[in-house]
């Protein structure tokens, strides 16, 4: 499928292409970059090949999933943020994880808006839930500043995480996307030759 190219004041979410794994292989080598991640190990180059390739396919099953995240001023892979479809539960995350160089500037709060509004403007989905570890306290500042409630602490991916939501009914529209959605990339122009994931854990979960 297409998979539309977001921008918004200062990011450019698009798709993800091959030339994407080593930079996203740094910033996921990082150290602690997944300590709040099911398994805060390191990934190889080869798994983060694998993680790309698998979400260009949960574009093509689910109609949304991860853009890869730049600046609109500079080229350069900052991380990820979108939407995620959980199996186990039949729900939609919100994601995001960007370079450590990029904390404390409101950037992963700007992409996972611009995901929200995507989610509940374009795709008309009826919920979207975000699944924080409960020390991860950047995380749920971002959480709560794109406007998600705690609704219960649960177990998702093996491990103990508070459950926010937010729903269609209570979402009040942004203007939060700068560029109309009409740049596109062709997921099959990407890595389509890339091996897709072959397990069935949320891609989201990254290193299980």
């Amino acid at each position: 499928m297409d998979i539309p190219t977001l921008a918004t004041a200062r990011l450019l979410l698009r798709a993800f292409t091959e030339q994407d794994a080593d930079p996203l292989h740094r910033i996921l080598n990082e150290r602690d970059i997944l300590r709040y991640f099911p398994n805060p190990a390191p990934p190889s180059r080869e798994r983060v090949q694998q993680v790309i390739a698998g979400q260009l396919k949960h574009w093509e099953e689910h109609g949304y999933g991860w853009w890869a995240v730049e600046r609109r001023s500079q080229a350069g892979l900052l991380g990820w943020c979108g939407l995620q479809f959980l199996p186990e539960t039949g729900e939609t995350e919100v994601g995001y994880l960007l370079d450590q160089a990029c904390w404390g500037q409101g950037l992963a709060t700007e992409g996972a808006l611009a995901s929200l509004q995507f989610g509940f403007e374009t795709l008309g989905l009826e919920c979207i839930v975000g699944i924080v570890h409960p020390e991860n306290k950047a995380s749920i500042r971002v959480i709560e500043k794109i406007g998600m409630s705690l609704v219960d602490k649960n177990n998702y991916f093996g491990m103990d995480v508070y459950r926010y939501s937010k729903t269609n009914q209570h979402y009040v529209p942004t203007s939060n996307l700068q560029l109309p959605t009409s740049k596109l990339y062709s997921s099959t122009d990407a890595i389509s030759s890339a091996r897709p994931m072959t397990d069935r854990t949320n891609p989201g979960t990254m290193m299980t």
